[in-house]
């Protein structure tokens, strides 16, 4: 008897800007309403069906607050706004990012969908002058089929959905309202099915560290250089296997907490292992892990390979569960079966579903014959993720799934299990563990690259910035930052391996949760932070240079137009700030010199009256950072302080219409080495970071002397 064990792997990261709490980027919510639910509920419609099913603690989250009306984005706003409020920037909004799915599986099944996209390709995709073009009628359609592509094919056979997908076009006010009000319904559903298909037998469900970390490398980055030789390592190391160890507490505390039972089984994010996290692991009182077949093989010391026919050369070691002695125990790993994984996560999609599932099922006995001729009970450990292959297959797969899951549960020598049962019998022991990931068997798509370890100093240095792993209080909230920061979604973007439309946005988010751990210290965030990490597509801040010496009057007003004639200027992209679902507060900012003096200025978007916060100017020159500090409240300048301080009378500041901010050059502190002054407005509420102006990097001046 082959016994298959299949592991479907839920994962998101967490989408949640750490300064503005908004969730940034829909997928978690697209994903609920495409995928989660009905895969549970397909492994129902079977019931010899056994499989497992890992939830990763930074997705369950998300599900929770989706669920409970806490969590929205920006994309789920501009889907349900009437589209004669949208201005020019929210219309471009539509047009740029509603067209962000499949163009054949998820777009070209519904016709009107895949007429839009057309008439956008005829504009060669530039959102400006195509929002001229489509009409208030087509921006509407957009908006309720670019959420109707996502629904589960579950809900699509069934009242309302199946009315909006039978109406195809032309859709209505109450349509759109309509579609986006059940998506809460609809996630709220998600997690309670999980929990009955695990009380039913039918299903495991196991977890991943909280925020999908590569804990391997939180152990000791120095390992990478164990699975791959030479790899160029960051220039410090991290070293933090007691933040391993709390990842892998929370995601108990979170799975008990949600499903009612702590977690038997650990599928390590990216199956990436090592014997420091195996220890970890079995210490907690996890009972397995996973992880593939190349780490197998290089833990054996040798390599599987296959034949025409697809027979594994050493079926016996590959399909079986392993015992390593680890920690104060010993903890069982199973190694997943690449080949008839990959043909799941990125081949069948192209092929008839019940051809693919028959392929698969000759491709399964072949592969274990060698196994059973042995006379052993072979176990095929079958692991890939959960949400993402399904965009490619016709209909969500959900043809395929149901042929694959009949073809497996009808077949007289295949069985199914969970995890759990598979590793219940004796098995051999492994002596040794060797490090590495299910990607080449190696951590290179997270460290080693130029960017991968820019990202990995940024982090060491703020982990340092924290000390000890705190309990409570404000180093608590910095810590809570660092965990999230950990994750390994924000690293697969950077380095030449992948590409994302939406790669800045993961830059970002990346960038504000290390920034807030220095805000949640009470410190302000290093420079760099301010700046992309990448460099492949970072494209230098547009702004006016200064063109001349400028003598404004400091009386928080524009005295003339003449005055600020020859500074260097950046106003705000309205089109960055749409995306994000929100006003600016900040217009523009003003930069310039006189013989003596910097002068800056800043314009507002938002009414002064209605403002409550900081404005603060930080500048960096020689090395060296200074952020000037103006105090509003109800549109009065409240103070002005600077850190570190200047000199009485080094700076003065008057807010009436505009804010206006002058610096005697002498305290800036700029070198003839080294003379470039570097300037950012931030605009901060509560201690949080919400807008800065420049967005990305900063405004760039020369000491008159050097230009004029």
């Amino acid at each position: 008897m082959i016994r298959l064990a299949i592991l479907w792997h839920m994962h998101q990261p967490l989408y949640q800007d750490a300064e503005s709490g908004e969730y940034r980027l829909p997928w978690t919510r697209l994903h609920a309403l495409k995928d989660y639910y009905g895969m549970a509920r397909l492994v129902s419609e079977f019931p010899n069906l056994k499989v497992t099913f890992n939830l990763v603690p930074s997705l369950v989250r998300q599900l929770q607050e989706y669920a409970s009306g806490q969590a929205d984005d920006p994309f789920l706003r501009a889907a349900r706004t009437p589209v004669e409020q949208l201005d020019t920037a929210g219309r471009e909004f539509l047009l740029r990012y509603f067209f962000q799915a499949h163009p054949h599986r998820l777009i070209g099944r519904y016709p009107r969908y895949a007429e839009l996209l057309a008439k956008l390709r005829q504009d060669n995709g530039n959102v400006q002058r195509a929002a001229r073009h489509f009409s208030n009628g087509e921006l509407q359609d957009l908006q309720v089929l670019s959420q109707l592509a996502w629904v589960d094919e579950y809900w699509l056979e069934q009242e309302p959905a199946r009315g909006w997908v039978a109406r195809g076009r032309d859709f209505r006010p109450e349509h759109r309202d309509a579609i986006c009000a059940a998506q809460q319904e609809w996630i709220a559903a998600v997690l309670p099915a999980y929990r009955q298909l695990a009380a039913s037998g039918q299903a495991e469900l196991s977890t991943s560290a909280f925020h999908h970390p590569i804990l391997p490398l939180l152990c000791d980055t120095d390992i990478a250089a164990s699975a791959h030789p030479g790899i160029k390592l960051p220039r410090k190391r991290f070293h933090y296997p007691e933040d391993a160890r709390e990842q892998l507490i929370r995601a108990q505390r979170l799975h008990t907490e949600v499903f009612g039972a702590p977690p038997a089984g650990l599928w390590p994010s990216e199956g990436a292992v090592s014997a420091d996290m195996a220890a970890i692991a079995a210490d907690l009182g996890f009972h397995w892990i996973a992880s593939d077949e190349q780490i197998l093989a290089r833990s054996l010391g040798g390599r599987f390979e296959r034949d025409s026919a697809g027979q594994v050369s050493n079926a016996v070691q590959l399909y079986s569960p392993y015992r390593l002695a680890a920690g104060s125990g010993e903890i069982a790993i199973l190694f997943r079966d690449r080949v008839l994984s990959d043909l799941i996560g990125f081949v069948y999609s192209q092929t008839p579903p019940q051809q693919a599932a028959e392929d698969f099922v000759r491709r399964l006995r072949s592969a274990a014959a060698p196994a059973l001729a042995a006379g052993q009970e072979p176990v095929v450990a079958v692991i890939l993720d959960g949400e993402n292959a399904w965009e490619y297959y016709p209909r969500s797969g959900r043809p395929f799934l149901r042929a694959f899951y009949h073809q497996i549960t009808s077949a007289p020598d295949i069985t199914t299990c969970t995890f759990s049962e598979a590793v219940a019998r004796s098995s051999p022991r492994l002596s040794r563990l060797a490090p590495g990931s299910w990607i080449d068997g190696n951590f290179d798509i997270w460290i080693g690259g130029e960017e991968d370890n820019q990202a990995w100093d940024l982090l060491t240095a703020a982990r340092e910035a924290i000390g000890p792993a705190p309990e409570t209080g404000d180093r608590a909230g910095a810590y809570d930052a660092v965990l999230a920061a950990e994750g390994s979604d924000w690293n697969w973007w950077y380095g030449p391996e992948h590409e994302s439309q939406n790669a800045r946005e993961f830059d970002s988010l990346y960038r504000s949760l290390l920034s807030a751990v220095y805000s949640r210290l009470g410190r302000t965030p290093p420079a760099r932070l301010l700046a992309p990490i990448p460099t492949g597509w970072r494209v230098p801040v547009a702004f006016t240079p200064a063109t001349g010496l400028i003598q404004p009057q400091v009386d928080g007003r524009v005295s003339s137009y003449f005055e600020w004639l020859g500074a260097a200027e950046v106003h705000t992209d309205e089109r960055a700030a749409a995306m994000h679902g929100r006003r600016n507060v900040l217009a523009a900012l003003y930069a310039g010199y006189s013989a003596d003096f910097a002068f800056f200025r800043l314009d507002f978007a938002a009414a002064l009256g209605e403002l409550a916060g900081e404005v603060h100017i930080e500048l960096f020159a020689a090395g060296q950072e200074r952020r000037i500090e103006c105090e509003i409240a109800r549109g009065e300048l409240r103070g002005l302080t600077a850190t570190p301080a200047f000199a009485p009378g080094d700076a003065e500041a008057a807010l009436l219409r505009i804010l206006e901010v002058r610096v005697r050059l002498a305290a800036l502190g700029l070198s003839a080495a080294d003379p470039t002054l570097e300037v950012r407005a931030v605009f901060c509420t509560a201690g949080l970071r919400v807008e800065s102006l420049p967005a990305e990097g900063s405004l760039a001046l020369t000491p008159p002397q050097i230009e004029f």
